[in-house]
């Protein structure tokens, strides 16, 4: 994991020389972000493997799951007029505990009904993302792009004396959209994000809120973000919502 954001990260800052040559005359501008907030299960439904063999329960229905605070950092460059370039490191672990009226067979393991569990829903995404500007206004930015993330999943369960935990690393392209309507001198509304469905699955990291920018340098916003998507297979049968209460903050360079 550490090693992916060493990746990610190297890839922004050697990128930024080969993507601003030839646009001398265009000063690249760096920014870096900042978002916290709370996160919480909407839904998370697990049924591992996703045959008969396993069986399917609730992570939010049959057990209880707490909420978390979380963060967000990402950092990238704006070069030319209408491209951007920016890797986002989004851990998210989410627990939970209770007990099930019925016998739970999860990923080979039985766990007895009644017994005390504890369950961990963790969902770290490393990305980067590459956007061009479709229309770059003072009062309206509309912008469509492509996301590179890799999926670091995983969902843990314990109790009774037994343990077991299915994980899943793999990449993911997405597009990424944003709109920026500034309908002040200072405030606005954003809608950006991630999305892409598929036969595998979906995925959808999408944000809508308020932004405040006092200066050039400076940008503050707050709203709401969703987080939902899963897959269903052989393998995995797993589908979760995260709703999260956002504030965030960017400087621009």
């Amino acid at each position: 994991m550490k090693k992916t954001i060493v990746l990610l990260a190297a890839a922004l800052v050697v990128a930024g020389p080969f993507v601003t040559s030839g646009r001398a005359q265009t000063r690249p501008g760096w920014f870096f972000d900042l978002e916290t907030g709370g996160a919480f299960l909407g839904y998370c439904d697990v049924q591992i493997p996703g045959t008969d063999a396993g069986t399917r329960f609730s992570l939010t229905d049959d057990l209880s799951s707490s909420g978390t605070v979380f963060f967000r950092v990402r950092a990238g460059l704006d070069f030319g007029k209408r491209h951007r370039l920016w890797v986002l490191a989004a851990p998210l672990s989410i627990d939970g505990s209770g007990r099930l009226p019925y016998p739970l067979d999860y990923n080979g393991v039985q766990f007895p009904a009644g017994v005390s569990l504890t369950s961990t829903y963790r969902f770290n995404s490393w990305r980067l993302s590459y956007q061009y500007r479709l229309k770059d206004s003072k009062t309206l930015k509309i912008g469509l792009g492509f996301t590179a993330k890799i999926r670091d999943a995983g969902i843990s369960i314990e109790g009774g004396g037994l343990e077991s935990e299915k994980t899943n690393v793999g990449f993911v392209p997405i597009i990424n959209f944003l709109v920026d309507w500034r309908f002040s001198d200072a405030w606005g509304l954003i809608f950006e994000g991630d999305a892409l469905a598929a036969p595998q699955g979906r995925a959808e990291d999408v944000f809508i809120g308020l932004a405040y920018r006092p200066d050039a340098h400076w940008s503050f916003r707050g709203g709401y973000r969703l987080l939902e998507g899963g897959a269903d297979n052989e393998e995995v049968y797993n589908f979760a919502l995260v709703n999260y209460l956002v504030v965030g903050a960017a400087y621009h360079f």
